[in-house]
């Protein structure tokens, strides 16, 4: 059971096909919402559906979050077979190579600034408009604790999730008397499919970084996300939450 009632709402979930995504969208099930998963992985959206197992309550669509029109396109069917949108939690993301920023590319750096930050201005952008004219609306971006503390030899995750974590207090201070409330997570290093793919060396170095010595999980980011896109979330908009295990407390 979810700790929150979303029995009234319908969600939109980007990268929703795995981690923290797909966790948000068992966590929004749980409590009653209908949800509508985007990922540009049509394989691993469909082992998401299948793995949910939630009938009709739950669709995905696969989407580019960089392209206006295939997100405008997305926005309309989900809101014909769910309703418009109440929640969105921007989840889409890409690490990038671990290059220093002397050798860092280019191609890449765009890259990761076009998935990582402006794929959430333009969902955000793109749905928004319909909260605000019901008067009711939930943004949650997932940011990242790079883009507060900056990460050696990730400049683009590092600068794209500050920039995530800036627009989150830009929107929020813009919607904060509409009914629609915006908030971001950063998050510390969490145990999915990104960590997994790390060498054990610098996983090691992160733990040994986090008072808890532990990795977090997708679960536990899932937890902060909901609350963040419930009713018992009414007067924070525009902030950042920790998720570090005691690593950062500001």
């Amino acid at each position: 059971m979810s700790d929150h009632d979303f029995s009234v709402r319908a969600a939109i979930i980007t990268g929703g096909a795995r981690g923290i995504g797909l966790a948000t969208a068992r966590e929004l099930l749980a409590g009653g919402a209908k949800v509508t998963l985007w990922d540009v992985d049509q394989a691993a959206l469909d082992a998401a559906l299948s793995a949910l197992a939630a009938g009709d309550a739950a669709r995905a669509t696969q989407v580019d979050v960089t392209d206006p029109e295939n997100i405008t396109q997305a926005r309309d069917e989900a809101a014909k077979a769910h309703g418009a949108a109440d929640i969105l939690v921007n989840s889409a993301g890409i690490a990038g190579p671990t290059v220093p920023v002397v050798d860092y590319g280019l191609v890449d750096w765009r890259r990761v600034l076009d998935v990582d930050l402006t794929g959430v201005f333009l969902c955000s952008k793109l749905l928004a408009p319909a909260m605000v004219a019901r008067g009711w609306g939930r943004i949650v971006n997932i940011a990242s604790l790079a883009g507060k503390e900056g990460t050696p030899s990730a400049p683009a995750y590092s600068a794209a999730k500050a920039g995530v974590i800036a627009l989150t207090k830009s929107m929020g201070k813009e919607l904060a008397t509409s009914g629609v409330l915006v908030n971001s997570i950063a998050p510390a290093a969490l145990d999915t499919d990104m960590v997994s793919n790390m060498s054990p060396a610098h996983v090691e170095i992160m733990v040994n970084k986090s008072p808890m010595a532990r990795l977090g999980t997708a679960d536990e980011c899932a937890k902060l996300a909901c609350w963040l896109a419930s009713d018992a979330c009414s007067f924070s908009t525009g902030a950042c939450f920790d998720l570090s295990g005691g690593r950062t407390v500001y």
